[in-house]
């Protein structure tokens, strides 16, 4: 427990939120989920607890995701998952009040903005910065922007796709995508329903995902068997779905994150352009964890592609490390205090 006022990084995911604590590192990984009282609107459950409920709750309880696309859908929802998530990390009683840097999409509106420093203020900050995911994420995995010289990130998270170009500290081009590892279960689901007349949850088809799942043709071969509900019968049913079928569910939303890069790349200066062309790409962010698709990243776009070592971690890494360089980042940087009178 944090007694003391402390800096924190949060990574508030659409799929999963991390916290990081100046000179704790990563101190909380949890499912961006909460279940509530349908009835009474009580909070019952936050994170991997409720998690567990999405799918499975009675019809007085409701497992919900807060967040969607990488923005607020539920301010009310988010603000108690953000408070309940501070108080595991600083404790109910905290002394002074946190500095808190929070993660957002390169393209999210003035008012979305709004809404998230608010939401973290009122779960607590003392005060509140906002950095851009594929910014934070340069600087979890370890890049050095800081040169005259090019480099890029595409930000593969669970709502959102972000892809940047920086050069000399600061962001030169960037572009996002509301497209990511939610949309790869979603076409998984959809794929299970066409060839199959199965209906499949999204945690089956996360697991599908994860299991046999691959961004490049002929990369895996695996086959698992997978369970669900028969459209036509209405029964239980089980198949066994191949990691060709799911690289064809795949697809769609894959190609369109190629095609996302590949917009960045093309309006990107023809200087740092070649600085990209001899560094690579870096992939960061959960979706970047689906096999093959670094592989494929670098066979359509014709430049060396790598994961990053931690790529789950790269953003909430980066977010402690822009709190640390505060006057490095400043002029990047949205940040809102709590009143004096609070």
């Amino acid at each position: 427990m944090l007694g003391l006022a402390q800096d924190i990084g949060v990574d508030l995911g659409t799929a999963n939120s991390l916290i990081y604590v100046h000179g704790r590192g990563i101190v909380l990984r949890e499912p961006s989920v909460v279940a509530v009282d349908s009835a009474s609107g009580r909070l019952l459950a936050v994170g991997e607890e409720a998690r567990r409920m999405l799918g499975r709750t009675p019809g007085n309880i409701v497992a919900i995701r807060p967040l969607k696309d990488g923005v607020i859908a539920d301010y009310d929802k988010t603000e108690a998952m953000l408070k309940y998530f501070l108080t595991r990390v600083c404790g109910r009683r905290m002394l002074f009040r946190p500095r808190i840097m929070v993660c957002v999409p390169s393209s999210v509106t003035t008012v979305e903005r709004r809404a998230v420093l608010e939401a973290a203020l009122q779960a607590g900050a003392r005060k509140t910065y906002l950095i851009e995911e594929p910014l934070a994420a340069a600087l979890g995995a370890g890049l050095d922007i800081s040169r005259p010289s090019g480099c890029a990130v595409a930000d593969i998270g669970g709502g959102t796709t972000d892809v940047a170009v920086f050069s000399l500290g600061g962001i030169v081009l960037s572009q996002t995508l509301r497209v990511g590892g939610d949309r790869f279960d979603a076409a998984v689901v959809r794929y299970m329903k066409r060839e199959y007349n199965l209906m499949i949850g999204e945690r089956t088809a996360e697991e599908i995902k994860i299991e046999v799942g691959t961004a490049f043709p002929g990369a895996r071969e695996k086959a698992i068997e997978t369970r669900g509900r028969d459209l036509l019968s209405g029964l239980p049913k089980t198949v066994t779905v191949t990691s060709r079928e799911v690289c064809e569910a795949l697809e769609e939303p894959v190609s369109a994150i190629i095609d996302l890069i590949k917009s960045v790349l093309e309006r990107t200066p023809p200087e740092l352009a070649a600085d990209i062309m001899d560094k690579g790409l870096v992939l960061t962010g959960g979706g970047a964890l689906l096999h093959g698709l670094e592989r494929l990243a670098s066979h359509d776009l014709g430049i060396p592609v790598h994961l990053a070592d931690d790529p789950l971690s790269c953003v909430a890494l980066g977010t402690g490390r822009a709190l640390e360089s505060l006057e490095l980042f400043k002029d990047v940087l949205v940040s809102s205090t709590r009143p004096s009178s609070a």
